[in-house]
């Protein structure tokens, strides 16, 4: 299985209201994407949180790749900074360890 953390911060007020004009698309995209497992959101010291398990690497980026995902990629930098880390795992990890593997190992963006 592989698990998808990612921690986002709008830049600004307007960052904030488009951040959420295309998290939502996003979110609801990757709950009903093929091979998603588990899809769940959390507020966590001012980033929002998105923790994904999905069947394989490959299911992930198919959805990643497409529709309302790729539209909030690209708009990305222009709204927010943040951090992403994705692993094989055998277990979901609880919102704890999955914010503190964000902190150690995400990849800034």
């Amino acid at each position: 299985m592989y698990i998808s953390i990612t921690g986002l911060k709008p830049k600004s007020f307007l960052g904030f209201l488009r951040f959420w004009t295309l998290a939502i698309p996003s979110y609801r995209q990757a709950e009903t994407a093929k091979g998603n497992l588990h899809s769940s959101v959390k507020r966590i010291k001012g980033y929002q949180c998105t923790l994904t398990a999905w069947e394989s690497r490959e299911m992930m980026l198919g959805f990643m790749r497409s529709g309302a995902h790729l539209k909030a990629m690209q708009a990305f930098h222009k709204i927010a900074t943040g951090k992403t880390y994705g692993y094989e795992a055998e277990v979901i990890p609880d919102w704890n360890e999955a914010f503190s593997l964000l902190e150690t190992k995400g990849k800034n963006y």
